[in-house]
Parts: structure tokens; C-alpha cells; sequence
């Protein structure tokens, strides 16, 4: 899959709407009871942005932006400001905020988590990781949000870290609409969003 680590301006998404989707097969039996079951084992989220647009040169922008990721071909990052730190919303990510693993003495790559969320973009130089409360140097691969410790920690230590992240996405239609309402402004019709899996 094809990704370009680039975000989406933040001033191209406000007022966007969005949220997440489960897919849940049901299968009604003939006894009138149900059976129900997942294929997807985390949620996948879905944005429309550009609606609140007005100004000619931010729609141009979201175009331009657009045609560079060829539509839906090239994915990106996406800030979701509903849900982009590891703490509680309007907190300032620390060091404790989510569990990431525990020590064994010889592991020293850790998975960026949120609860039982994965996260893969995090925001470079936003990152801080822990060894039992202590804050230790890590190595912060942005591209997957795998972090690095110099040494493996030791059995049993909880490894935890706070950091900002980005949504990794993909325009969910192959066409943007505008309309022109006078010489300085227009209207956008919502351009949707879907995250891809990286």
C-alpha cells in the first residue's frame, strides 16, 4: 500500500464530523436467537471534512492536497482532534499515560498502544516512554510507532508512554466538489475520510 507521510493541514478539517465503525456479522437462527461475531479486530474510522470551507484558497488547498494523493490512491496523516493524545482529552500526554508491555530482560521494541488500539503514526518528537515510572531515551520509528530502548527492561517492569498521534487515512472518494457562490468564496461538498491500515 502506497502512504505518504505527510499530515493534512488542521485548518482544511475543522468543523469535520466523524467517528468509528464496527462491522458485526449477525446471523439469526430459526430458535429466534442470534449469533454474532467480528472479522475486524479494532475499529475503523470514518471522517467527512471540507463542508465548513468557505474560502477560495482553502478549497484550492484540499484540491491541491487531493490531486497530490491521487485521490484514493495515497494514503496520509490525519489529525482526528476528537482523540490524538494518550491521555484523557484536554490533558498533556506523560510519560505513564498507556501501558505498551513489560519487561522480559531481553525485549527492547515496544508497540505504541491506546488501550487496545495500535498506534502507528505517532507524532514525531511528541513521544515519552517509561521503565516503572522512570523515563528512559527511546528510539521513535514515526512511520509505525514502534519504539526502541537502548536496553531491554528488566522482567516484570512496566513499560508505558504518552505521545500526540495522527490517523493514517485515505480520501474515500475519487472526486471533490465546488461550487462557486461570488469572486472570493464558494461551498465544498464533504469530502470523506476512511482509515487504511498500515
Amino acid at each position: 500500500m502506497s502512504f505518504h507521510e505527510i499530515s493534512l493541514p488542521a485548518r482544511l478539517a475543522f468543523g469535520s464530523t466523524g467517528g468509528v465503525e464496527r462491522r458485526t456479522e449477525v446471523v439469526t437462527l430459526a430458535s429466534g436467537f442470534e449469533r454474532r461475531s467480528t472479522p475486524w479486530a479494532e475499529g475503523r474510522r470514518r471522517w467527512l471534512i471540507g463542508a465548513n470551507l468557505r474560502s477560495l484558497a482553502d478549497m484550492a488547498e484540499l484540491v491541491a492536497f487531493f490531486e497530490a494523493r491521487a485521490g484514493r490512491l495515497h494514503g496520509f496523516r490525519f489529525r482526528d482532534f476528537m482523540d490524538f493524545r494518550s491521555c484523557a482529552p484536554g490533558g498533556e500526554p506523560a510519560a505513564t499515560d498507556q501501558a505498551i508491555g513489560t519487561g522480559d530482560g531481553e525485549t527492547v521494541a515496544f508497540q505504541l498502544t491506546k488501550g487496545a488500539r495500535v498506534i502507528r503514526k505517532p507524532a514525531p518528537g511528541s513521544v515519552v516512554v517509561a521503565v516503572d515510572g522512570a523515563v528512559v531515551a527511546a528510539e521513535v520509528d514515526a512511520a509505525t510507532g514502534v519504539v526502541t530502548l537502548a536496553e531491554a527492561p528488566a522482567e516484570g517492569a512496566a513499560v508505558t508512554a504518552g505521545f500526540l498521534f495522527d490517523v493514517p487515512v485515505r480520501f474515500d472518494a475519487d472526486r471533490i466538489d465546488v461550487t462557486l457562490e461570488s469572486f472570493d468564496a464558494g461551498r465544498m461538498a464533504a469530502v470523506p475520510l476512511a482509515e487504511v491500515r498500515v
